[in-house]
């Protein structure tokens, strides 16, 4: 993603741009700290009343929530005509709630303009929020653990495909696996056992500090998107990506997102180095050009890799196709009668009969079969039949000085599904 403020076209950007055709001269905009902190549209202020109903047993039956969003005071937001409450109608969260309803309300203040979010993705960070808070107050209402709450009303993994009561359709996922991996993990019957020792020794004035311990569990929906639910002022925001492989064997992928400190040029290139057996070094990453890149709808929202990194792997296969028709070709057999592996095909049931990918890329502009185009290239079009929903639960154990307030954070685990692990080290 690329953090919400990046998304908004601000003033400056335009001035800049009229101010350059109008002189013939290059201008430069420039902002410090202060101006842009104070004018970007980075935060939201929002007030939300949620509420939740459920069975006396702990089993919600529905969910209502009211939004009241300050915009500033105008709009800066990429404005999405088919999202009526935005993705903040994700306020269902983890939990198989029957009925459900919410409203958004946006309003104009003398505030810097809002509407685009920072750091989550268009509203998922305050829906979850919501929605937490509010189990964790039903929980205390009933009399549960804050764990066994949750557990009884996480969707089961054998309810995906789940379509929530917003309509949106989650793929998949095990939520009561990763919270009782989350709770083993942190010893978390052990915890509770020692923050009842605390409050009772509190209780008995012997000390002046209480334990908390704080539980969570998210559903996020990103991956934006689809364009039957997606686009930006009635733009489609599905991507594409252009991959050429040279004679060499190397190879260029042309892309319309661009990154911020994320890792693209690795995730992409190690993409493409796993579908077509080139070495990522091999591999050259162009992003965000206007005059070469193909059609993208940029980085924000958490939607690269599912949606850019996903075409890039689409036109690697349409390269792949075209490479092992001209190999049948060099082998003299069937296309079917190939098999890929890591970086060659070969001929099934005899493996010493091969041809490399890089032996291939040379073949492709000199050594083509009879009727076919030269050359190795691909771009494709990639509309993501859905959002992707990753998930996550997080435990938290703090101290809190009653007196003064101060907040000690003793321990904090997350466990965060991310799906398909491209370079763990960029996870880490």
């Amino acid at each position: 993603g690329g953090f919400g403020k990046k998304v908004g076209a601000y003033p400056g950007y335009i001035c800049s741009i009229v101010a350059s055709i109008v002189t013939g001269r290059p201008v430069k905009w420039v902002e410090d700290r202060i101006e842009n902190l104070s004018t970007t549209a980075f935060a939201r202020d929002f007030y939300m009343e949620t509420e939740i109903a459920a069975t006396k047993d702990g089993k919600i039956t529905g969910l209502r929530c009211n939004t009241i969003a300050d915009h500033g005071a105008f709009d800066a937001c990429a404005n999405a005509t088919k999202w009526p409450a935005g993705l903040f109608s994700i306020i269902s969260g983890s939990y198989d709630i029957p009925a459900a309803h919410v409203s958004v309300d946006g309003v104009y203040t003398n505030k810097a303009p809002g509407g685009v979010a920072y750091r989550c993705s268009f509203r998922v960070t305050e829906a979850a929020y919501a929605i937490e808070r509010a189990m964790d107050i039903m929980a205390q209402k009933l009399g549960m653990d804050p764990v066994e709450f949750r557990m009884k009303n996480l969707i089961r993994r054998e309810q995906f495909p789940y379509t929530s009561a917003f309509g949106w359709v989650y793929d998949s996922g095990d939520y009561q696996t990763a919270l009782n991996k989350a709770v083993e993990t942190v010893g978390y019957k052990k915890l509770r056992a020692e923050q009842k020792q605390k409050q009772e020794a509190f209780k008995r004035g012997e000390t002046r500090e209480v334990m908390g311990i704080g539980v969570s569990f998210f559903t996020e929906i990103v991956g934006a998107g689809p364009s039957r639910n997606c686009d930006i002022l009635g733009i489609a925001m599905f991507d594409s990506a252009e991959i050429r492989i040279h004679p060499t064997g190397s190879g260029i992928c042309r892309l319309g997102t661009k990154s911020q400190g994320q890792g693209h040029e690795t995730t992409y290139a190690q993409i493409i180095a796993t579908e077509l057996g080139i070495a990522a070094d091999d591999i050259m990453i162009e992003e965000g050009n206007t005059d070469t890149a193909p059609y993208g709808l940029g980085t924000y929202g958490s939607r690269s890799t599912p949606v850019s990194g996903a075409a890039t792997a689409m036109a690697c296969r349409k390269i792949k196709a075209k490479a092992q028709m001209i190999a049948a070709y060099m082998l003299e057999v069937h296309d079917d009668d190939l098999e890929w592996d890591v970086d060659r095909f070969r001929v099934k049931g005899n493996p010493e009969r091969f041809k490399t990918m890089t032996e291939l890329a040379w073949a492709a502009y000199h050594e083509v079969p009879p009727g076919m185009e030269p050359g190795l290239e691909a771009i494709n079009y990639y509309d993501p039949p859905n959002f992707t929903f990753p998930f996550g639960a997080y435990i938290c154990v703090v101290d809190v000085d009653v007196d003064t307030g101060t907040t000690k954070v003793r321990r904090f685990y997350a466990l965060d599904d991310c799906g398909t692990r491209i370079n763990p080290m960029i996870i880490e």
